[in-house]
């Protein structure tokens, strides 16, 4: 469907503007890396309240969950990768719903039934999602294989991981089982209501540049650069695994 954003004489256009979005991307992963606040980690002051409070606390999981989700760059970057050729609102709901649906459904049953995975290999995974789905936007699968892979299905398929990514980290801080069952589902709720702010504040800006002469000629870099930035996180969390 993108295989034409290969043209050499499109990617000829590509100018200072695009180099400009190359850096921006590639900086938001660093600065998300180099902080405590890592790929689906809680800050400090929220895990020890988590690990502190007992009993149903709709309100202050519902906020947690929007938190995380609005600071979190891996989820961000992913589902700016899902809706950047998306122009439709019922296609963007679409696949929104099967990441939301994937999400989900893995954060609230790998904490029930105690489902964790090595928080650096769940995290290298997620960042290698977001190098999927620039490639599928640069129409790299149809260039070189000559298929173009399901995208709803990759849609809902990380959606699971990145459920597992926060599910890991959930158990890891071991809340407390008081009220767990309606305090997951409110962390779920904020967790959608952070996605939605997140995809509404996504695309305002998407809205605006799409406007611009600029757009399909910097697209390709865009995706360059959210590539990049996969390839930072999966590399960054790889090491850590081996390293810790």
């Amino acid at each position: 469907m993108l295989s034409n954003l290969f043209d050499g004489h499109w990617r000829a256009h590509v100018g200072a503007g695009g180099h400009r979005l190359l850096w921006m991307i590639l900086t938001i992963g660093l600065l998300g890396m180099s902080t405590d606040v890592l790929a689906h980690a809680v800050a400090q002051g929220d895990k020890g309240y988590i690990q502190e409070i007992t009993g149903i606390n709709l309100i202050a999981f519902t906020y947690l969950g929007a938190k995380h989700m609005v600071t979190g760059y891996d989820h961000l970057l992913f589902l700016l990768g899902v809706i950047f050729f998306l122009y439709r609102m019922q296609h963007i709901a679409i696949y929104v719903s099967l990441f939301a649906l994937g999400h989900s459904t893995t954060m609230l049953l790998g904490v029930y039934f105690n489902v964790g995975i090595n928080s650096y290999l769940i995290d290298a995974i997620i960042g290698l999602s977001i190098v999927y789905k620039a490639l599928d936007n640069i129409g790299a699968y149809q260039r070189w294989f000559g298929f173009q892979p399901n995208t709803k299905a990759a849609t809902l398929i990380f959606g699971f991981f990145h459920g597992f990514g926060l599910s890991t980290k959930i158990i890891e801080y071991d809340i407390s089982p008081d009220g767990l069952i309606p305090n997951l589902l409110a962390f779920n709720v904020g967790v959608e209501i952070g996605q939605l702010i997140a995809l509404a504040m996504i695309l305002i800006v998407m809205s605006f540049w799409r406007r611009t002469d600029g757009f399909f000629r910097h697209a390709y870099t865009a995706n360059v650069a959210m590539m990049s930035a996969g390839f930072l996180l999966f590399g960054y969390q790889l090491t850590g695994y081996f390293v810790a």
